[in-house]
């Protein structure tokens, strides 16, 4: 027989208050990927989190304020983890590099932060201010962090000097279109298990790139 008294009421109801922006963060994610940005409604993603509509503007009080909270919440801490982990290597060896990049796109690809970039791609030409926030909030410090990265391996000499901006985004352009491929093609056609396997897409192609720009150091396989 249990000996412990019941939660008070008072703690569950703050429990779930607290877990509620994150509910309606990820219930906004599901739906305007599935639908799309412009053509879903706030009813739909209040409906999809389970609560009313006047629940959900007390929290985002627009459709733009909720996108962008969703960009931030689930790309733009990722960045921020992404930094953390970084500082806690001062070696800038290629094989380091290699193992905090392919780690953390392997996160970002296989978690529903991946079906931010669907929506950009698809939404961003219509949203010139959701274009700009999401420029600020993911692509401007992704890119300084992965340019900080190569210019560390480039002044201790592990790595060649190279072009850090063109290395940049030969290192994230085809990692955004696995990910868009994954919530777009990828959504209703499904590659056969043998012919394509993301994960692996992944390593092999920041091996490619970090093997092109080494002096020399090996890299896992």
């Amino acid at each position: 027989m249990s000996t412990g008294s019941p939660e008070p009421a008072r703690a569950v109801r703050q429990r779930r208050k607290e877990a509620r922006p994150h509910e309606l963060l990820a219930a906004a994610l599901e739906v305007f990927v599935e639908k799309g940005f412009a053509t879903s409604r706030s009813e739909e993603v209040a409906a999809r989190a389970g609560v009313s509509k006047g629940t959900l503007y007390l929290y985002y009080p627009s459709k733009d304020e909720l996108l962008k909270a969703v960009i931030r919440h689930y790309l733009g801490e990722e960045v921020r983890a992404g930094a953390l982990e970084v500082a806690r290597h001062e070696d800038a060896e290629p094989a380091v590099l290699f193992g905090v990049l392919a780690d953390w796109w392997q996160r970002v690809y296989e978690s529903p932060a991946s079906g931010v970039f669907k929506l950009i791609m698809t939404e961003a030409r219509n949203f010139p201010e959701i274009s700009a926030f999401y420029l600020s909030e993911v692509i401007e410090p992704g890119s300084q962090l992965i340019g900080q990265m190569l210019q560390r391996g480039v002044r201790s000499g592990h790595l060649q000097p190279m072009d850090i901006e063109s290395v940049t985004h030969s290192i994230i352009l085809p990692m955004v279109m696995l990910c868009l491929h994954k919530h777009a093609v990828g959504a209703c056609m499904q590659l056969p298990q043998r012919s394509f396997e993301p994960v692996r897409f992944i390593r092999d192609h920041l091996a490619l790139v970090l093997r092109g720009v080494s002096a020399g150091a090996p890299l896992p396989k």
